[in-house]
């Protein structure tokens, strides 16, 4: 079984999640990527963050939230994703750069625009309180 190591940044505002979508691409999965040779997870997801979102994440304040896997979108079945996931302030504006062209912040009503890692990480905020619950 095939897995693609990632890492990702949660942002959280208003009960609302960070979300961002690569051009040409339906779905919404959190921000961040993989690690180059001899990154730290932290270097690693300073430098993505800045590439895909043009801010700062603070190192002194980002901290380990949590590793869901899931399967990989568009990947053939059994290729999953691992996404190690982490809080962090950051400084700057959010705008998306690089491959992103959309960034929103989403909730349980907006299952059916992200990717199923971005749905295992979001139900897991919303069993924490951390993320708006799905309104009838």
């Amino acid at each position: 079984m095939k897995v693609i190591d990632k890492l990702a940044w949660v942002l959280i505002r208003d009960g609302k999640l960070l979300a961002v979508r690569s051009k040409g691409k339906e779905l919404f999965y959190l921000p961040g990527g993989k690690r180059e040779a001899g990154e730290s997870d932290e270097q690693a997801l300073m430098r993505e963050i800045k590439e895909e979102l043009s801010v700062d994440l603070k190192l002194s304040s980002i901290k380990y939230m949590n590793t869901f896997t899931a399967q990989a979108d568009g990947k053939a079945e059994g290729v999953s994703v691992k996404l190690t996931c982490y809080f962090a302030d950051f400084s700057g504006e959010l705008q998306p750069d690089a491959e992103i062209e959309q960034l929103e912040f989403v909730d349980m009503n907006d299952e059916a625009v992200c990717s199923l890692a971005a749905l295992v990480a979001m139900d897991w905020l919303e069993s924490q309180q951390l993320l708006n619950s799905k309104t009838a």
